[in-house]
């Protein structure tokens, strides 16, 4: 596992709740001895996407088919969590580097404002 894979987890709901199992980004992996991953939820409902922040993968963009979605999908920025590698169930495919970057930089860009 890498960042940019999209993998399938259980996202945990904002209450911590355990989700279902939806598909995420990996944004990063934690330094140090421990298996802990960022993700972001990656949603089928493109309609909820924050304009200028949120990613939006459809199916006509270069890493579309690579990335293992089955239909258009939004990487939603604003719904991170950190949780250990070993609860993820599988992994989807991946985004090309460059969107990687974008995310990251969007993600930066956030919590410098």
């Amino acid at each position: 596992m890498k960042p940019g894979d999209v993998v399938l987890i259980r996202f945990p709901h904002a209450d911590l709740q355990r989700g279902k199992l939806r598909p995420a980004l990996v944004i990063a992996i934690a330094p140090g001895r421990h298996d802990d991953v960022l993700l972001a939820l990656v949603s089928s409902r493109i309609n909820q996407a924050i304009p200028n922040f949120d990613e939006i993968i459809n199916p006509n963009d270069p890493d579309y088919r690579a990335s293992g979605l089955k239909v258009p999908s939004v990487v939603r920025l604003s719904r991170l969590v950190t949780v250990e590698g070993t609860i993820i169930d599988a992994r989807l495919g991946e985004i090309s580097s460059d969107r990687l970057e974008q995310i990251k930089q969007h993600i930066i860009d956030w919590l410098l404002s």
